[in-house]
């Protein structure tokens, strides 16, 4: 079967499959099935068996239910409360006002949360009905943790990192470190952006300091100081060499009960319910991660990768037409379906073509995981934007008016990597390991 007719009644059947209301993962496996079924028969399925195992048998994989584990944690304990509100002692008083904790909120718990949801929900169910009280703008505060949600999967430890740097064989250790000064300086921009807005449109964000005391930095810095201990002890042994990225997973998710039981309110009904949803949340993403095997070993098997491949080169579009094309791809099929979803299809049929042209494997997972972001906060599917609409019971049309600046800059930090991949690649030039 000619691969280009294989690439049709693929996309024709996930397509219809998808429009049809069959969750993800379900779409994604019937579609491979069905081109393997189409192209060699049901000894095609003979193998299915050792594909799915020597994929998900993995001691990287282990990682991903323990950072959810710890997210989980700290999200039911409720010491996210307390860290916003420390946070809020230390940067509230900058043009912005509690905006600027969004932001710099997000980009710390995405530290130890290494999921988006996670991020936008945590911060968002704290921070939302302070916004509202002191009569923030609900555009702009909705879109600014909208926004600062996605950080938590460019900021390490990242679920979307781990499982790129299994797809790929690339270092999880060093994606991680390249993501961190990317995700530092876009959280940089956002707050840039919000700051600018605010001196220039007083109204969008009152000011509403109120004096301080002594003993308000010291309960600010008692507040902040086991989320700030956590980071350390997790970004700091991958950094330093000393555990790989699931030997810390496994010490923070121990650090996060210890820490939640000392300074937060963790029960032994709130742990249930962290390890209940860390389960139903890992069993979706490892579903999905198995469904896409499947459907990377048909595209292999009926040679759509390398029909892909030769097509793209055939194109002689050049690197930089190259990278301009994925950045449209990605932000197009962001409409469409859910983040892992969307890299675990599309990966499979890029990296042959990525050698070509002699693109690195961690810079450019870095530049797929802000275009993986950018799903998160395009409509109609951004699934950021319905997290932050429900906690806020705004109209989806204000979500998304607030989001569509942060987008803006998105795109535009992408191709400032283009120019400057040294952002991405000089803190995992520096690792021992």
């Amino acid at each position: 079967m000619d691969w280009v007719v294989s690439l049709t009644g693929g996309i024709v059947v996930l397509f219809f499959l998808l429009v049809s209301g069959l969750w993800i993962p379900f779409a994604i496996g019937l579609c491979g099935l069905m081109l393997l079924y189409a192209q060699v028969g049901l000894n095609g399925f003979k193998a299915l068996g050792l594909v799915t195992w020597g994929g998900l048998n993995s001691f990287t994989l282990t990682a991903v239910p323990l950072f959810i584990l710890m997210a989980e944690v700290i999200l039911r304990s409720g010491i996210s409360l307390r860290f916003y509100r420390g946070l809020t002692f230390f940067v509230s008083r900058l043009p912005g006002g509690l905006l600027q904790t969004n932001i710099i909120g997000c980009s710390l718990f995405a530290a130890i949360s290494g999921s988006s949801v996670a991020t936008a929900a945590s911060i968002g169910k704290v921070a939302m009905q302070h916004l509202d009280d002191y009569r923030y703008q609900p555009a702009l505060s909705c879109g600014s943790l909208a926004a600062g949600g996605t950080l938590g999967i460019l900021i390490p430890p990242s679920i979307v990192m781990i499982i790129y740097g299994e797809l790929t064989s690339t270092s999880i250790a060093r994606l991680f470190m390249a993501g961190l000064l990317p995700g530092l300086v876009l959280a940089g921009l956002f707050a840039l952006y919000i700051g600018v807005r605010a001196l220039l449109s007083p109204e969008v964000a009152p000011k509403h300091a109120a004096e301080r005391t002594p003993g308000d930095l010291w309960r600010a810095l008692v507040d902040v100081a086991p989320i700030a201990l956590l980071i350390v002890c997790v970004l700091g042994g991958i950094y330093a060499g000393i555990t790989t990225p699931t030997e810390a997973a496994g010490t923070g998710a121990v650090m996060a009960v210890v820490i939640c039981a000392i300074w937060g309110n963790l029960t032994f009904a709130a742990l249930r319910e962290a390890l209940t949803h860390a389960v139903q949340v890992t069993a979706t993403i490892l579903f999905i991660v198995l469904a896409a095997y499947i459907f990377s070993y048909a595209a292999e098997i009926t040679g759509i990768g390398r029909g892909i491949s030769s097509f793209i080169l055939d194109l002689d579009l050049g690197r930089w037409g190259f990278l301009i094309t994925i950045v449209v791809l990605f932000a197009l099929l962001g409409c469409l379906m859910d983040t892992i979803a969307m890299m675990m299809l599309v990966l499979p049929l890029l990296v042959p073509v990525l050698a070509t042209y002699q693109i690195d494997l961690i810079w450019f997972g870095v530049i797929v995981t802000i275009l993986l972001e950018l799903g998160q906060i395009t409509p109609p599917f951004g699934i950021n934007l319905f997290v932050i609409q429900s906690i806020s019971g705004r109209p989806l049309s204000t979500v998304v008016a607030g989001a569509a600046p942060f987008y803006v800059l998105m795109i535009a930090f992408v191709f400032l990597l283009f120019l400057v991949p040294e952002l991405v690649t000089w803190l995992p030039s520096t690792m021992r390991n």
